[in-house]
C-alpha cells in the first residue's frame, strides 16, 4: 500500500467518485500477435524510462485528489523486477495521496509469477493481481504467441493465492480460429477450479497493425460469422452467472459487487482519471489528453523539462451525454431513463426494443439484457441518430 494515504469520504468499493490512477508500463518480452496496446520488446530502455516515469510524476502532482484506484497496466507490468517496481511505487507514494482502502492492480504474465514474486507484489501493496491466462488449452496458448503454458498459469494462481491475494482476476479469450464450444468451455470449467474473484472474457478482434490483422488481410484467418460470436457470448454469459457470477459489463464478470473492477468504472462512468507512461490516456473535467507512444520519445520529451503529452480534446456537453449513455449501456447499470431524449419517438423506440428482447427498463433506469449487450454498441444510435 502507497505510504501516503488518507481516507476519502463515502468511499465504497464500486460506487466511489475518487479518481484513478494508471500506470503504463510499455515492456513485454515478446509481443503478442493479437495485441494492439502499446508496447516495445527491447527491456534495454527500462532504467531511461524510469528515470523519465519520475519526472512525469513531479510534473504531474497537482490537479486530483485522494486516488482511490491504482492499477499497472501494459504491456506487461510483470516483467519489471521487484526493486523497479519497488521504485515505481514509492515514487508515487512520495507526491500522490492515495484513499486508506485503495484498490492497488498488477496486469501479470503467469509466466512472470513466481512464489517469491508473488510474496513481493503483496509485500509491496498490491491487493489485485489481474493474470493474463487467456487459454487453459496449450494448443491455443501456442497460437495466441503466449509465453506461459497451462501449466504456469495454474501454479501461477496457486501462488498468488499462497502469498495472500484475496482478489485475482483472470483474462480469457475465446473465438480463435477453429476453436470448439467443448474447448472454451473446458478452459472456463477450469478456470472456476480457483475461483477467482474477477474474470473477463474477450472475444478475439483483429485490430489493425498486428499481426493477426495482415493474416486475417491475406486470407490466412477469418473471423467469426455472427451466429458463432452470439453462441460464444450466450455460453461464456450464462455458464458463468450458473456459477454465480455477475454479468457487470459485456466482457466482465464478479464473484460478489465487491469485486467489481473499481479502476475500470472510472472510465465507463466519467470519473476522474491521469495516465501516466507512453500512450497512457487522463481524464478531467470534460477534458481528455493523452501520452505520446513512444517510449524514446517520451523519455526525450521529460528529459528537457517538458510534459508527454501528443494531444488533448475538450468534450462537450453532448459528447459526454452521448459517452455515458454508450458506456452505460455496456454496464448491468445501464443508463437513467431521462439522459435519453424525450418525446413519442424515445417512447416507440424503446418499446420496439423491449419487444425484441434487447433492453429492460425497470426503476427509471434503461439496461441492456443478455441480447442486447450483443449489440450494445448499437443500441444508443437507436436514441441518437
Amino acid at each position: 500500500m502507497p505510504a501516503n494515504t488518507t481516507r476519502t469520504k463515502a468511499d465504497t468499493p464500486h460506487h466511489s467518485r475518487g479518481p484513478g490512477l494508471y500506470v503504463h508500463i510499455p515492456f513485454c518480452k515478446t509481443k503478442c500477435p493479437y495485441c494492439a496496446f502499446y508496447s516495445v520488446e527491447s527491456l534495454s530502455l527500462i532504467p531511461r524510462w524510469l528515470d523519465a516515469f519520475e519526472k512525469e510524476v513531479v510534473h504531474s502532482q497537482h490537479g486530483f485528489g485522494a486516488f482511490e484506484t491504482l492499477y499497472l497496466g501494459g504491456g506487461t507490468p510483470s516483467v519489471l523486477t521487484m526493486r523497479d517496481l519497488e521504485r515505481v511505487i514509492q515514487g508515487l507514494s512520495c507526491h500522490f495521496t492515495f484513499a486508506a482502502d485503495t484498490e492497488i492492480t498488477i496486469e501479470g504474465n503467469p509466466g512472470d509469477l513466481t512464489k517469491d514474486k508473488a510474496h513481493g507484489l503483496r509485500s509491496l501493496g498490491f491487493n489485485r493481481v489481474n493474470l493474463g491466462v487467456q487459454s487453459f488449452n496449450d494448443g491455443e496458448l501456442t497460437f495466441l504467441g503466449r509465453r506461459h503454458t497451462a501449466g504456469e498459469a495454474e501454479r501461477a494462481l496457486r501462488h498468488l493465492r499462497c502469498a495472500g491475494f484475496e482478489n485475482i482476476g483472470v483474462d480469457l479469450m475465446y473465438g480463435l480460429p477453429g476453436q470448439s464450444s467443448e474447448t472454451w468451455l473446458e478452459t472456463l470449467t477450469r478456470t472456476l477450479t480457483f475461483q477467482p474473484e474477477h474474470i473477463s472474457c474477450y472475444q478475439l478482434t483483429f485490430e489493425r497493425g498486428t499481426a493477426f490483422w495482415k493474416k486475417k488481410e491475406q486470407g490466412i484467418f477469418r473471423a467469426l460469422g455472427q451466429e458463432r460470436e452470439r453462441e460464444f457470448f450466450l455460453m461464456s454469459s450464462s455458464f458463468l452467472e450458473d456459477a454465480g457470477y455477475i454479468h457487470y459489463e459485456i466482457s466482465n464478470f464478479a464473484r460478489e459487487p465487491a469485486f467489481v473492477s473499481r479502476h475500470n468504472r472510472k472510465y465507463w462512468f466519467h470519473i476522474p482519471y491521469l495516465g501516466l507512461g507512453p500512450s497512457a490516456h487522463s481524464f478531467c473535467e470534460s477534458t481528455r489528453w493523452w501520452n505520446l507512444r513512444s517510449v524514446k520519445k517520451y523519455c526525450e520529451v521529460l528529459e528537457r523539462g517538458d510534459l508527454p503529452v501528443a494531444g488533448r480534446e475538450r468534450l462537450t456537453e453532448e459528447q459526454i451525454r452521448l459517452e455515458a449513455v454508450s458506456l452505460g449501456l455496456r454496464t448491468n447499470q445501464g443508463v437513467e431513463l431521462t439522459d435519453i431524449t424525450g418525446g413519442p419517438e424515445t417512447e416507440h423506440t424503446l418499446r420496439t426494443l423491449q419487444d425484441a428482447g434487447l433492453i429492460q427498463v425497470s426503476n427509471g433506469r434503461l439496461k441492456a439484457t443478455r441480447e442486447g449487450f450483443l449489440v450494445a454498441d448499437r443500441l444508443p444510435l437507436c436514441f441518437f441518430p
